[in-house]
């Protein structure tokens, strides 16, 4: 789970801080005035998210989520909600056959 943290406060503990991201993989959120300014997140993690971007990935990704957005816009909640259920009692079903 990401924590959040002042930079006045990462300033005083940042050897801490860096210890608990790097061994335990716990990323931070850096906030400036309560606003979030940047992450500190592993140097694995960071090079698997620039990898991803390098291959339009997080780009796509944006889109296809964008054009979710417009899509579902028409439908409530509830009528998510029921379609969802239905999609799953046919899937059980589907797979007690097999």
């Amino acid at each position: 789970m990401d924590k959040i943290i002042g930079v006045t406060e990462l300033q005083r503990r940042f050897r801490a801080i860096l210890d608990e991201v790097v061994k335990r993989r716990t990323p931070y959120i850096l906030t400036r005035g309560s606003r979030p300014e940047a992450v500190m997140i592993p140097y694995e993690q960071y090079l698997k998210f620039v990898r991803a971007d390098e291959a339009g990935v997080v780009e796509r990704i944006d889109h296809a989520l964008a054009r979710m957005v417009e899509v579902n816009a028409r439908y409530s909640d509830e009528e998510v909600e029921a379609d969802l259920i239905e999609a799953t009692k046919i899937v059980r079903s589907r797979k007690r056959k097999a």
